[in-house]
């Protein structure tokens, strides 16, 4: 049986827009993408989300099929601190959105005993097939993310189609609420993006409304408890269960 019944997911590339993980849940095709994602068994928006920083950095290698471009990864020994958008989901959702990352059909929960314990479990050879406890628990609830086995100076590196970059830019709007000239050189201190690709895509990001995250539905499978004192809920009281 699993300890924690809830993770909070890292979210370093392109979920870290709520709009583009919503097809990793809810299933469906993203615009600009070319393919259709089966969605996980529990649907549902993650409970929270949050912004978040995590040890290590991002870069863009390898060949995305759906996408073009280059593949937003992770490398906790990168110097710095990655900018992550950090989503509070159930393992049996983690599960099926890191099935789909991995080209897998999604069903079947992760055994994550290896990856609380040592923080590191490599599930396959593959991109996003190994697992990483990222940090410090959140309020008693593990952090964890998924990304390649090799570090970045390991592989080529290679710039992103202008569409994934953009969810990532995003993604740092939505989490940070950060002005242009911030994404914009956050996203050029990335290894493997083009300076001369990211104006563009921080235009085309800023020039719509602020994004919002969407109100999180009724989650029967998790009670908000108020903190003690207070009339608010409390992270560190979030637990499974019922209502009633």
């Amino acid at each position: 049986m699993q300890r924690h019944a809830l993770i909070w997911y890292a979210a370093y590339g392109s979920n870290m827009s709520s709009r583009r993980l919503r097809y990793y849940l809810a299933g469906g095709r993203p615009p600009g993408n070319s393919r259709r994602y089966p969605g996980a068994r529990d649907g549902r928006a993650p409970a929270r989300s949050r912004a978040l920083r995590i040890p290590g950095g991002v870069y863009f290698a390898g060949h995305s099929r759906a996408w073009g471009g280059g593949l937003a990864l992770y490398d906790p020994q990168l110097p710095g601190a990655a900018a992550v958008h950090a989503h509070l989901i159930t393992i049996q959702q983690f599960s099926d959105i890191a099935a789909q990352e991995m080209a897998r059909t999604p069903g079947l929960d992760l055994d994550l005993a290896e990856v609380l314990g040592t923080g590191r479990a490599q599930l396959g050879p593959g991109r996003y097939e190994t697992l990483l406890r990222t940090g410090p628990d959140i309020d008693g609830i593990p952090v964890l993310t998924f990304t390649a086995p090799w570090q970045a100076h390991q592989t080529p590196w290679r710039s992103p189609a202008p569409h994934y970059l953009a969810l990532v830019a995003r993604g740092l709007r939505e989490a940070y609420g950060w002005e242009p000239d911030r994404t914009a050189g956050y996203l050029r201190a990335l290894p493997g993006v083009r300076d001369e690709q990211v104006s563009a895509v921080v235009d085309r990001v800023y020039t719509g409304a602020v994004p919002r995250l969407a109100r999180p539905a009724v989650r029967p499978d998790i009670v908000l408890r108020a903190a003690t004192g207070t009339g608010h809920p409390a992270a560190g009281n979030l637990t499974p269960g019922r209502r009633g």
